[in-house]
């Protein structure tokens, strides 16, 4: 009942919003109760926002956001650094945070800022601020800023942390700057050695990890006499991060001490910690608390929040989350709002009243819907069937200067499929191009899934072939799609066709993934030449060799011919790998098939026989070498394989 009376009241908020205005929910009254999406879409769209009553002195709601585009909107001089000092002589941990988010494509620039407000005394650095400037100057371009920046943060005490090294680490390797990831490794190492905090802070970690949170656990940390600062409970925090609960109790056992109060850093720090399932009650507790302690939350703790409670499908907690920030002074994106709101449209089916919930905070901020935004109300719209909605909202985003594009109409497929509505889903396409919108791959290929998906085959090969005939060019995604979809009806031997006539004549190279779902399937049926076939054409594409499947194969009904064929296609320069033989021989002792096995051992190359796991497996290496001995007098093809293998490796 509730869900329904929700998807009612979005579908009011649907209908006010094509009449020209929106209320905003009773929740939010306290705010603003009500405002105008077309005065809002009508103001110049290269403005951020748009407050009711703006004037040229900056509030404190958006003194962030006025200092970013000062900064983006002037190259670094003195006269800029002059500006800064004056309008704004002392920074918070969050407004610094927020600046060097919004700034982390500019990472030079970002250098320059952190510089002047550390240099300065504008704001007092901490681990969590060093952390993220480090992964901004992570860069080609930036490297003698990031190793001014690492020294510069040993110097003040502060060390660098595993997820933080490990992240930086990532994105040096993705870059191939081999040289810089040692030299990253060797610092680290290196600065974990020389921590003298190292120690007492495992101790802490020790008494905490090893039992549940009792009197005596804080009787035993009194003991340890530790001096309590900032630094030291955020290394313990990251310690126990995958302790919610307990790293919370530690929490409020820091707070108690009389000689020690929680700062921004170390509540932001806990709530990264706490933003968990399992400690979901903690989270809201610290956000409640942080807040009487007149503290926010920064922008990079926002980020990494909402992004683990989406993966984790906490769609209703990253909904509040965001409700709550965007009342603040340090507002997620654009490309935030989005992407909760395409989170959300993933629901089956997608919570409208969760959408109407973001849409309405994002504007009653004063900010313009931009194209995204209507994209994702859009997408929910047409993923819970509400196509007149959903055309109500093209409307007013017509009107709003955003013409209908690929997206939008892949939207209206994607539900109409979803529904099963195919025939209305091929006439959007003809819709698209009456209006001059060209149908692109992904408009096509979520029209063949979605026929698919009804198992309806050959109608998606009719689409196809018409995407052919307009001029479309297939894609790995495709293939995928239509592989799928043969082999959810059982036509094995279409989908491996299929997948041969793509390869010759629409030159297009399957993924990885599309291979071995088909290989699998094909020896399923016993296509062992096909699979076979298949495994060839993997190489050509340079995919690494899928064994797995045919050792199962050959060892439950395969010969021994089977098997030196596979060996024969996984061999290139040299003979397969050991392990390969070795899970061969052990498949067919597991299914009983000695004799198999030792036939196919007798034409093995020499390495390979006289290995001692062979030997071992089967009986004294002594019998294993005397029996290969024998072999090497007797046997032609065994002769020839040990010439090709010393040709080749010797």
């Amino acid at each position: 009942m509730k869900r329904v009376k929700a998807m009612y009241g979005f579908l009011r908020t649907v209908d006010s919003l094509c009449a020209g205005q929106v209320r905003v929910p009773r929740s939010f009254s306290h705010q603003a109760t009500r405002f105008s999406l077309y005065t809002t879409s009508l103001e110049p769209r290269h403005h951020a926002f748009h407050p009711t009553s703006f004037t040229q002195k900056l509030y404190l709601s958006s003194k962030p956001n006025s200092i970013v585009e000062l900064l983006l909107a002037n190259d670094w001089s003195d006269g800029l650094e002059r500006e800064l000092q004056k309008s704004c002589p002392f920074m918070t941990h969050e407004t610094v945070v927020y600046i060097l988010k919004r700034l982390d494509k500019n990472p030079e620039k970002v250098f320059s800022f952190f510089n002047l407000v550390n240099e300065k005394n504008m704001f007092t650095p901490s681990s969590s601020v060093y952390s993220l400037l480090l992964r901004i100057l992570a860069t080609k371009q930036t490297m003698k800023q990031f190793w001014i920046t690492l020294r510069m943060m040993k110097e003040k005490g502060f060390f660098i942390d595993q997820e933080t090294y490990m992240t930086i680490l990532r994105t040096l390797k993705m870059a191939k700057m081999e040289s810089e990831s040692v030299a990253l490794t060797h610092f680290y190492n290196r600065m974990m050695q020389e921590s003298a905090m190292g120690n007492v802070i495992a101790k802490v970690v020790d008494v905490i990890a090893g039992s549940e949170w009792t009197p005596e656990v804080e009787n035993d940390l009194a003991k340890l006499k530790i001096l309590v600062s900032d630094n030291f409970v955020l290394r313990v925090l990251k310690e126990l991060r995958y302790c919610p609960l307990k790293a919370f109790k530690f929490f409020q056992w820091a707070g108690k001490r009389s000689d020690y109060e929680h700062s921004t850093v170390t509540y932001n720090a806990i709530a990264r910690v706490t933003a968990r399932d399992e400690s979901i009650e903690e989270f809201w507790s610290i956000v409640d608390e942080m807040k009487s302690a007149a503290h926010e939350m920064d922008i990079d703790t926002y980020v990494k929040i909402c992004r683990n409670f989406l993966k984790k499908k906490m769609i209703e907690d990253a909904v509040k989350l965001y409700e709550l920030m965007m009342d603040g002074p340090y507002k997620p994106s654009t490309q935030d709002c989005s992407m909760l709101l395409k989170w959300i449209s993933r629901g089956d089916p997608p919570n409208l009243d969760l959408v109407d919930r973001v849409v309405n905070k994002y504007a009653s901020t004063g900010h313009i819907l931009s194209k995204s935004i209507y994209d994702g109300v859009h997408r929910s719209l047409t993923g819970a069937g509400k196509f007149d909605e959903a055309k109500k909202i093209v409307e007013v985003m017509r009107n709003d200067g955003y013409e209908p594009d690929n997206i939008t109409y892949s939207q209206f497929v994607f539900g109409l499929c979803k529904m099963g509505r195919l025939e209305e889903a091929c006439r959007v396409l003809d819709d698209m191009e009456s209006c001059g919108c060209i149908p692109d791959i992904k408009t096509w290929t979520i029209l063949i899934q979605g026929h698919c998906a009804a198992n309806e085959v050959e109608k998606a090969l009719l689409c196809f072939a018409r995407m052919i005939e307009k001029g479309g060019e297939a894609d790995a995604d495709l293939l995928d799609v239509l592989v799928d979809g043969f082999l959810n009806v059982k036509k094995i031997d279409g989908a491996h066709n299929l997948l041969l006539e793509m390869i010759g004549k629409c030159r297009v190279s399957p993924w990885q993934a599309t291979y071995k779902k088909l290989i699998d399937k094909l020896l399923e049926v016993r296509k062992f030449d096909e699979a076979l076939d298949l495994l060839r054409l993997m190489k050509e594409h340079n995919f690494p060799p899928f064994s797995e499947p045919f050792v199962k194969y050959i060892s439950e009904v395969g010969t021994v011919e089977d098997a030196e064929e596979f060996l024969e296609v996984l061999s290139v320069k040299s003979y397969p790998s050991f392990s390969t033989y070795l899970r061969i021989f052990e498949s067919f002792f597991k299914e009983g098939r000695h004799f198999e096995a030792k036939d196919l051992l007798y034409k093995c190359p020499p390495h390979i026989r006289s290995h001692h796991k062979i030997c071992e497996l089967f009986g004294s290496a002594k019998s294993s070498t005397a029996a290969s001995e024998s072999l090497e007098k007797v046997s032609p093809a065994c002769n020839k394989l040990s010439s090709n293998y010393t040709q080749n490796n010797l």
